[in-house]
């Protein structure tokens, strides 16, 4: 290597020509670099969705969802499956593993659909469909689409040719509608006017179906022409339904308008979101838009925007589009902050050199490595289509920091030689050829420090990946460019200092610098004398480093302030759509008046209705999205009747079951009654739990029910089946879809059912009549009884078994490690057997993670240690070098307990880049003293001369990276609130390691001196270094 830094010296036009082509082709990558929030996490995920309108929930779970799961259980890459079965729907999510290709999968589940159908219930509208989704990827814009004259079912119909033209739009992988209000004609039967009749529900369901048909007629063929055929027996709107007739009684038509009432409708009038600004409310559609992966969020978000006046012509007057929620400004705001700390941290850095050299040239030099680092590994990132995102930005703030370590190095020893009277020249080639070794063991020992985080699976590995790959291929760059580019350009542009003065800012810092210097190798002196002291006090911090890695607060992924909260809800079960409606207002009459949210959206669905809170720009508010939500809490939840779980969400969904709060505990067990019950009780524990707020279960058994008790004696006396009540009663209270009309984009339904002044109670079935086979009409009443009770709401499964999902958030001020670890001694001690437990979604990965923190730590030291020990061909001194990495490992852990910030994935990550960083200082110590050994000093005579002679390089490296993670400790700007604990770990690790190291490392040489000889003379030269 040294060699080539000769090459790069003698040819000055090749290494421009070099450096030129790193800049051309970096830049390049950097137009071609997608922006967004965090790297590319695809998650294959897909979920199947299956309707039996009017089915309850034991119904959809034991003929829906059990036979589905069964088929889906035999797919390959299948990590984690769950249903959700609630009245009239079956939602199953598979959850593949990241290795497994989506479209393969896709085929898969198809496949398995396909053999389930003939095992399905014939009765089922339509087969069961799927969608691919990723759960860790939100949608990146909401649309709002309302009118205060037009229909919600027309507004709903331009809602979807919208979402046409705007899913043809690169980047976009789908657009999915909340608050739909599909077309639907709906006849709304009145029982009293079908038994005067003589008429059932079934008879005027399959009279509707008859009437309303579509079918191919064929086509004349004549010698001259071809005539098509066509008739007119579809029927599309509710008026051409009034007048069908649906039977003859005594010679007279009977006509649908003389037993119901027929209406243009929608599919399901139990569904609606509402659009709220500060002073003013709408009901609305809201298109949802989700990018494909991989696609730049801003380019995608900015194409979706600019067609939107263009689509807004093509609509009525009336119609108002507004968008609800853009993802992409965040992101924008977030890249923005960082790229602007990034170049805060470049000045800092050009500022740090500049004080420490005091001189023009000199400064110049080394810091053209740093936008030459940068802009080379934007090339790379290019290459393995990396994006522009929190992650790799954060790793090139922080390489800023440590990539001109190694032109520090190169540049501080050439200048050393300059000063002993050499030429520029001379100078540069015998400076770089000193440390072209250490910068080899500096550059490759710091890029083996992240290896390890590749090896972190899952979804946090994926998103570590590109952070460690990033940084490695901007310390690769740096060090190529401080062995090639700075020893060239100190050749020819390094001012000449032998023979002439300094400047007077030299002369007046010099002095100070010197006195520094000397102090330190006086006081060096002192400690070398009592370094069993210094041992003893090294080991106290190593067994202190250990005791507060275990003790510190664990965390997972920080809270960010993203400008936006989900409120979800939960109603008593046996509440009224109506009267969730009602609740929901109320909750909404509150979020309108406070001062920080800008606008917001309810969706009141039957089953999960929620709130997604929109937030002023924050420099317009005054409260941050956690600080909104401690105020929040208790305003909404002292709405009676209501509970409001308020969530600021992780910067990424980590999987698991959907539910109200972050985080998930799944019970499974087959003995239901067993499951249900240890369930209740775990609930109740959990409310009862200082340090957990929001609990909620998906548990809900105490749905109202009544129970329709056949006497099949009776019936079969009176001529009537089971199977012609159940169609009876699906016909006037299951919302039967009994026909199909058949648009020009799409297909609506027909749907029947008693009028709703006859569905408020039990006595609607008193009305109720069955057709006998032996001819008239049965009541009800005389072939079965009625009985009430409380059934469920919804049935879940998880892996194939039923299961129950307990969502929590941890109370604010509380360790997620600590939260966990108290909710695992309560599973432990009170899970009956056949009942387990796991936790699921974010806090198993946070478990997963902590699982591997400790290996990979180790991991890590022990492969930087085998590549130093590789470079150095000893076993000794590599373990020299490490002897700093406690100290840096206490003043990170000790400055995150003052900061109160807990050990999160970024602070860890910040303790393993440490390793990386504090060992350039022992690089730099030891590599001098063995080169100083071999010319014959003692082993103290030749520690000491490398500590002083290197302690400049070691200060201007150690503030340099100092420099780089400051601005992230102090976390200002859009999502610095993820970033801060890394920058803490860092600045609180080089500033206490850094004092103590100087001193510390020359001790453990002296140590290991000895014992490298000893070994050499009991051994030979085997294991003499």
């Amino acid at each position: 290597m040294t060699g080539t830094s000769d090459l790069f010296i003698r040819r000055p036009v090749m290494t421009v020509l070099v450096m030129c082509s790193i800049l051309l082709f970096g830049l390049i990558g950097y137009r071609h670099l997608a922006v967004s929030d965090l790297p590319n996490v695809d998650f294959p995920t897909i979920q199947v969705t299956a309707n039996l309108p009017g089915a309850n929930p034991d119904t959809m779970a034991s003929t829906v969802a059990t036979v589905l799961e069964k088929e889906f259980s035999t797919i390959a890459g299948l990590d984690s499956m769950s249903s959700v079965s609630t009245t009239g729907s079956t939602q199953i999510t598979l959850q593949f593993s990241l290795e497994r290709d989506i479209d393969a999968a896709a085929q898969d589940v198809q496949t398995a659909i396909s053999l389930a159908n003939r095992r399905l219930p014939d009765n089922m509208p339509s087969p069961p469909s799927f969608r691919r989704t990723n759960p860790a990827s939100d949608p990146i814009l909401f649309i709002s689409l309302n009118s205060p004259s037009l229909p919600l079912s027309l507004l709903d119909q331009y809602g979807q040719t919208m979402g046409q033209r705007l899913s043809m739009i690169s980047g976009v992988a789908q657009i999915t509608l909340r608050g739909s209000q599909k077309y639907a004609v709906r006849v709304q039967l009145d029982p009293l006017a079908m038994q005067g009749f003589d008429l059932d529900a079934d008879e005027v369901a399959a009279a509707i179906d008859r009437q309303n048909a579509n079918q191919p007629m064929g086509q004349l063929s004549g010698p001259h022409t071809t005539l098509t055929l066509k008739a007119s027996g579809e029927l599309k709107k509710a008026d051409q339904y009034r007048d069908i007739v649906v039977a003859v009684r005594g010679g007279r038509p009977i006509r649908l308008a003389e037993v119901a009432t027929v209406i243009d409708s929608v599919e399901n009038d139990k569904s609606g979101a509402w659009f709220f600004t500060p002073n003013s409310k709408a009901q609305t559609i809201v298109l949802a838009v989700e990018k494909q992966p991989g696609a730049n969020t801003i380019e995608v978000a900015g194409a979706v925007k600019a067609l939107l006046p263009k689509l807004s012509e093509t609509l009525p007057a009336s119609v108002k589009l507004a968008i609800l929620r853009d993802g992409s400004v965040a992101i924008t705001e977030s890249a923005l902050d960082i790229q602007f700390t990034l170049l805060l941290t470049l000045v800092l850095v050009v500022l740090v050199i500049f004080l420490f050299i005091r001189n023009l040239s000199a400064t110049v030099i080394p810091s053209l490595s740093l936008p030459m680092s940068v802009i080379g590994t934007f090339a790379v990132m290019y290459l393995l289509d990396y994006s522009l995102n929190n992650m790799s930005l954060m790793a090139l703030t922080l390489a800023v920091g440590f990539v001109v370590d190694d032109s520090i190095v190169v540049l501080e020893n050439i200048v050393r030689h300059l000063e002993m009277g050499k030429s520029r020249m001379q100078a540069a080639l015998d400076g770089a050829r000193e440390v072209g070794f250490t910068i080899i063991s500096m550059t490759l020992s710091l890029v083996a420090i992240f290896i390890p985080l590749l090896f972190l699976g899952g979804i946090m590995g994926r998103l570590f990946r590109e952070f460690s790959v990033t940084i490695g291929a901007a310390v690769l760059v740096s060090g190529v460019i401080s062995l090639t580019l700075v020893p060239m350009l100190c050749s020819r542009y390094l001012s000449e200092q032998h023979g002439r003065g300094h400047g007077r800012l030299y002369q007046l810092t010099e002095s100070g610098y010197q006195l520094l210097a000397r102090w330190y190798g006086n006081s060096l002196l002192v400690v070398l004398r009592y370094r069993r002291l210094t041992m003893a006090f090294s080991l106290a911090v190593l067994a202190a480093t250990a005791y507060l890695f275990v003790v510190v607060p664990k965390g997972f992924i920080p809270s960010e302030d993203r400008g936006f909260i989900m409120v979800s809800t939960q109603s008593s079960q046996s509440a009224s759509w109506i009267s969730q409606v009602g609740h929901l207002m109320r909750l909404a009459a509150i979020v309108q008046k406070d001062p920080n949210v800008d606008r917001f959206m309810v969706n009141a669905s039957s089953s999960s209705p929620f709130m997604l809170l929109v937030l002023k720009p924050r420099h317009e508010r005054q409260l941050s999205a956690d600080e909104l939500i401690l105020s929040l809490r208790p305003k909404l939840n002292s709405v009676p009747g209501i509970r409001a779980m308020l969530v600021n969400p992780l910067p990424i969904n980590i999987g698991g079951r959907r539910s109200r709060s972050l985080y998930q505990l799944t019970l499974q067990g087959i003995d239901t009654d067993r499951l249900y019950a240890t369930a209740r009780t775990l609930e109740r524990m959990m409310l009862d739990t200082p340090n957990l707020i929001d609990v909620s279960s998906d548990l809900q058994m105490d749905n109202p029910e009544l129970m329709v008790e056949i006497d099949r004696n009776r019936a079969l006396l009176l001529g009537v089946s089971p199977q012609q009540i159940e169609d009876t009663l699906y016909s006037a209270f299951g919302e039967r879809d009994v026909s199909t009309i058949f648009g020009a984009n799409d297909q609506y339904s027909v749907i029947v059912e008693f009028h709703p002044d006859f569905q408020n109670d039990a006595s609607a079935l008193d009305r109720l009549h069955v057709r006998s086979s032996q001819g008239p009409l049965v009541p009800l009443a005389a072939v079965a009884t009625l009985r009430q009770g409380l059934g469920p709401l919804s049935i879940n499964h998880s892996g194939q078994l039923p299961s129950v999902t307990l969502s929590f958030n941890v109370k604010p001020g509380v360790a997620l490690g600590q939260a966990l670890a108290d909710l695992q001694q309560m599973t432990d001690s009170l899970l009956p057997t056949g009942v387990t437990a796991s936790f699921q979604g974010n806090a198993q990965q946070f478990q997963a993670a902590q699982a591997s923190m400790g290996w990979l730590l180790a991991l890590s030291i022990v492969v930087i240690y085998i590549v130093l020990g590789i470079l150095y061909e000893s076993y000794i001194h590599p373990l020299t070098i490490l002897t700093a990495l406690p100290f840096a490992g206490f003043g990170a852990l000790i400055t995150l307990m003052l900061f109160r910030v807990d050990l999160s994935i970024y602070a860890f990550v910040g303790i393993i880049m440490l390793i990386g960083l504090v060992k350039k200082n022992g690089i730099m110590m030891i590599d001098f003293a063995i080169a100083a050994q071999a010319e014959g000093k003692s082993a103290v005579e030749a520690i000491h001369e490398a500590c002083v002679i290197r302690f400049r390089p070691i200060m201007m490296t150690t503030m340099a990276a100092l420099m780089a993670g400051i601005p992230i400790a102090l976390g200002y700007g859009a999502g610095a609130e993820s970033r801060q604990p890394l920058g803490l770990a860092v600045v609180g690790g080089l500033l206490f390691s850094q004092s103590l190291t100087l001193y510390v490392t020359p001790v453990f040489y002296l140590y290991m001196e000895k014992l490298r000889q000893g070994l050499g003379r009991n051994r030979g030269n085997g294991l003499e270094h």
